[in-house]
């Protein structure tokens, strides 16, 4: 996993004060504690022992901080200073194309420096798979935080544009501590360097505006240059178009594209050290996952798992919108959880629920009573398939061994449902869905009205409790009033994926262990990261050290975007979090708080 620098913050609040937050890194002791320098003079009258931020008062605008790591009473080297910010986020300038919009992001740190920048999807005119029509073609983009441009990948007219077919990630596949971007490209593709991939003059999109012919490739591309790196032929191939359809949503087929060119991707650990890219085609009918490692310049199929293989039937049309990775059987390699199926590490089936397609999905410890992981699944079940009647819109089950553990909303075409603490009277997540006015505990039990707010949750305030993240919102759910309270509105923002109105980033980027949320500006021309100032007395390392949090943040942007959990219970009452069994690439034997 990345080695990070200590990703400090310095915003000055409406009061005047300066909050300053910094990281701790999931492979530093407890015992570390911080001194904060604000001009070179210390500013806290003992090291900071209990948090990983503080609040100057006597802070002014101009000032520069910088926080050092205190070890057994020996004070490391500095971090990398930080100006004051006059407002709560950051602003980092774009190059929209004329006619784009800024999309879906991930982050990686592509130079090795021990920051994260930024890969940003630049979407025109887009389509879903069901509709005809034209689109742009889609654009990759990356930037420092600081807004310098680093390259431009045009994946050509030839890959369209729409939440279904674009899915990129970004992480350090040969562990040098540079990112890598990966995802799938076709002839005209241009990688950052102006090298074209395939024929540049070839055109497959036919008159429906849809590319149903032509090769389909799987490109690695270096992170820092946007280069590609190396091409392989996709897998799995379109193969037969009509032989994409099932038991999936309504149950149907068709012969136009909309099934076949459903596309997911992920990053998962499967051999429990290094990491793997998984890309995915379909699931309604017909679902294939295809496993690829990149490793010493090379780019090598792992395994394929498809469920038109004889004796993987079941496995067919359980997939969602959406994917999530976790080590759900603790065995220290990841699988993935396909919507209602999942497929262990060696590319095998480890189980299918039988709950079929869905729009959402939550993984985690939301049931910290009971062992392992459980899954919180959103489902369309509103389609009579003789089998599947009256199958749960809602329903909870075991990540390991997919045990139903109770389900709401029978028959119904459910789309959208969230789990997270946000009640500290009950154990473990609450949960709720569209199909619904009520919120349940994480066994089941009614407990009171539903959050108005059902897409993205953020812990963003300085309780253990999640926030509600809807639009350019942030709330925190009132328990006692049963309403939501804003926190903040990010003004001159918008959201991103019509209805679904989800950010362009949510991830623990900078700071301390909470989240910051990235939005594009409503004119597109820069992308603002949005911070807490809100101190809290809670001390955890950096989310993105927890595995299954960072491989949640290189999903993230895939199809429906969900939000990201960790593999422990994070809430009130919680026991403290397991140290995270990583080792870190490129500076993990760096001082600690080096620059």
């Amino acid at each position: 996993m990345e080695w990070l620098d200590r990703g400090l913050v310095a915003v000055q609040r409406s009061d005047g004060t300066i909050y300053v937050g910094w990281r701790m890194l999931g492979t530093e002791p407890d015992s570390i504690a911080f001194n904060v320098y604000r001009d070179g003079v210390c500013v806290n009258e003992t090291p900071i022992a209990d948090s990983t931020n503080f609040v100057d008062d006597r802070g002014a605008g101009d000032a520069t901080y910088a926080v050092c790591a205190v070890i057994d009473g020996s004070q490391a080297a500095p971090s990398k200073p930080a100006t004051v910010w006059k407002q709560d986020y950051v602003t980092v300038p774009l190059r929209t194309p004329e006619g784009y919009r800024p999309n879906d992001a991930s982050v990686g740190d592509l130079d090795g420096d021990g920051a994260y920048e930024i890969v940003l999807h630049q979407a025109g005119r887009s389509r879903d798979n069901a509709s005809r029509g034209m689109t742009d073609p889609p654009i990759l983009e990356a930037y420092r935080l600081d807004g310098t441009f680093l390259w431009r990948i045009n994946l050509g007219r030839n890959i369209r544009e729409g939440a279904h077919y674009t899915q990129f990630t970004v992480y350090d596949l040969d562990g040098d501590g540079r990112a890598e971007v990966a995802c799938k490209t076709a002839d005209g593709t241009t990688d950052g360097t102006g090298k074209v991939i395939g024929d540049p003059n070839a055109n497959w999109v036919n008159r429906d505006g849809k590319i149903l012919d032509g090769p389909e490739f799987f490109t690695v591309f270096d992170g820092q240059t946007g280069a590609a790196l190396a091409t392989a032929d996709y897998i799995p191939p379109r193969g037969d178009i009509g032989g994409w359809g099932g038991i999936g949503g309504n149950g149907s087929n068709d012969h136009n594209g909309n099934r076949v060119d459903r596309m997911l991707a992920c990053v998962a650990y499967l051999d429990g050290t290094r990491p793997s890219v998984v890309m995915c085609r379909g699931y309604y009918g017909r679902s294939v996952l295809a496993a690829w490692d990149w490793r010493d310049g090379r780019l090598t199929s792992r395994w394929v798992f498809d469920s038109a293989t004889p004796g993987l039937e079941k496995y067919s049309g359980q997939g969602n919108h959406n994917l999530t990775v976790a080590d759900v059987d603790a065995d220290g390699r990841d699988e993935i959880i396909y919507g209602s199926m999942c497929v262990d590490d060696d590319g095998s089936g480890l189980y299918s629920t039988d709950l079929r397609h869905g729009d959402a999905m939550h993984v985690g410890d939301l049931d910290p009573a009971r062992g392992g992981l459980e899954v919180w699944g959103i489902h369309e079940n509103e389609v009579v398939i003789p089998g599947y009647e009256d199958g749960f819109g809602a329903a909870m089950f075991d990540a390991g061994t997919g045990e139903i553990l109770w389900g709401k909303s029978p028959g119904r075409d459910v789309g959208r449902g969230v789990a997270a603490d946000i009640d500290p009277r009950y154990p473990g997540a609450e949960c709720w869905w569209s199909a619904s006015s009520v919120l349940c505990d994480a066994r089941g039990q009614e407990i009171g009205p539903r959050p108005r707010s059902q897409n993205f949750v953020v812990w963003w305030d300085g309780d253990l409790l999640r926030e509600t993240l809807d639009g350019i919102r942030i709330a925190k759910w009132d328990w006692k009033g049963g309403v939501e309270v804003p926190l903040m509105m990010a003004e001159g923002c918008s959201s991103n994926n019509g209805s679904k109105s989800t950010p362009a980033l949510s991830a623990d980027l900078f700071g301390d262990w909470r989240e910051e949320v990235t939005w594009r500006s409503r004119d597109g021309k820069e992308l603002r990261i949005y911070t807490t100032t809100m101190p809290t007395a809670h001390r955890f390392y950096t989310l993105m050290h927890d595995p299954q949090y960072r491989l949640s943040i290189a999903w993230q942007n895939v199809a429906y975007n969900q939000p990201p959990h960790v593999g422990f219970f994070l809430g009130a009452g919680m026991a403290p979090p397991p140290r995270p069994n990583i080792r870190l690439a490129g500076r993990s034997m760096a001082p600690v708080g080096s620059k």
